[in-house]
């Protein structure tokens, strides 16, 4: 008989992002306001991925330590919370490293290089023939990040769809060295949301480029990058239709304005000509301004106070970090190196000390 008191288990999501920079309107539309939600129904970790942002920024780290809690402040400030949502940062979480280890002897090289995410990623740096060794090998790090901490939901773009294959490929493999499932595979959880480009329509959003704007822009700055938007080169006059599709302006509106109706009316008075450039964009901003608003100075009150950011990371991996030895013990006991009795034998719990630049 069906007990109504019964809970089900959440479905554990793993998602993050590399601490290689602050947070911009992209990753909110594409990732941040899904995360938000999720939180309520699964048991979501968000992983600072530190180490695999090291992965091309090797000779330049202070680009990473710099930006952990950042990260973590752009998290907090769009409403993540960690009392829902298990924050964590992988370079605290030894586990992750060694399962790479072991994972890497699963896979051959001509594997990677098939990668389809890799080959493009790859060739949109322009490594030439100096390409990383951890670059390349990046798939093999998140399928340990994954498997780690027995994710079965995977948010990605379709993009990454060839890393969830990866990292099944190696579940099983894994599983049928062990002849046992200690090991779960993955699905994705495609976004729904269309990658929303940068301001000048032309190349991937980038804090260098000045092609985007962060979740802590100032007034001035949402001002500034609405203005010199990409619209219709063509749309030389008020009076002349213009085109909306590339037009940047319009996309961001359908991704920011609540007012769908509103939007396609202002669609169709562009497209029939009448309606000007510098009014959409007037509309746009107004709106921009209003969601960022109370993001930017969440995110100062947060930034304010970096012991609790250094907290909530703290408290986040010590918990992943227990769940991570275990599945450690059991890839170990797949291999025949379970010389220790319990996953957390070699490992001391994690110190005061984080790696993180002040």
């Amino acid at each position: 008989m069906h007990n109504p008191r019964t809970i089900l288990k959440k479905e554990k999501i793993l998602t993050g992002d590399r601490a290689t920079g602050q947070l911009h309107l992209g990753h909110f539309v594409g990732s941040l306001q899904q995360r938000v939600k999720l939180q309520h129904d699964h048991e979501q970790t968000i992983l600072v991925a530190d180490l695999q942002g090291l992965t091309d920024n090797g000779y330049n780290p202070h680009k990473v330590s710099s930006n952990i809690l950042n990260v973590v402040a752009d998290y907090l400030a769009v409403g993540i919370d960690p009392k829902k949502t298990t924050i964590c940062l992988q370079s605290a979480i030894p586990a992750l490293s060694e399962l790479t280890m072991y994972y890497s002897n699963l896979v051959s090289v001509a594997r990677l290089q098939r990668n389809p995410t890799v080959k493009s990623e790859i060739s949109a740096k322009s490594f030439g023939r100096s390409i990383p060794t951890g670059f390349l090998t990046y798939p093999i790090s998140q399928a340990a990040d994954i498997t780690a901490f027995r994710a079965t939901l995977v948010p990605v773009g379709e993009d990454q769809l060839p890393m969830i294959e990866q990292t099944n490929e190696i579940v099983r493999k894994l599983n049928h060295i062990a002849q046992d499932d200690i090991l779960v595979e993955c699905r994705p959880l495609l976004s729904k949301v269309p990658r929303l480009p940068s301001s000048d329509g032309k190349n991937k959003m980038s804090k260098s480029m000045g092609n985007c704007i962060l979740l802590n822009s100032s007034e001035k700055d949402i001002s500034k990058a609405v203005k010199s938007m990409y619209t219709d080169p063509n749309h030389l006059n008020v009076e002349d239709p213009g085109q909306i599709n590339g037009n940047v302006v319009f996309t961001y509106l359908d991704a920011f304005h609540p007012d769908s109706a509103y939007i396609n009316d202002l669609k169709d008075r562009y497209q029939n000509g009448g309606l000007g450039d510098g009014t959409t964009k007037k509309i746009l901003e107004e709106c921009l301004q209003e969601i960022l608003k109370p993001i930017r100075e969440r995110r100062e009150i947060f930034m304010s106070d970096k012991s609790q950011l250094i907290d909530i990371l703290r408290v986040g991996s010590q918990k992943s970090q227990e769940e991570s030895n275990q599945v450690l013990h059991n890839v170990k006991r797949a291999f025949g190196l379970n010389l220790f009795k319990t996953p957390n034998d070699v490992y001391t719990q994690l110190g005061d000390a984080l790696p993180i630049s002040k």
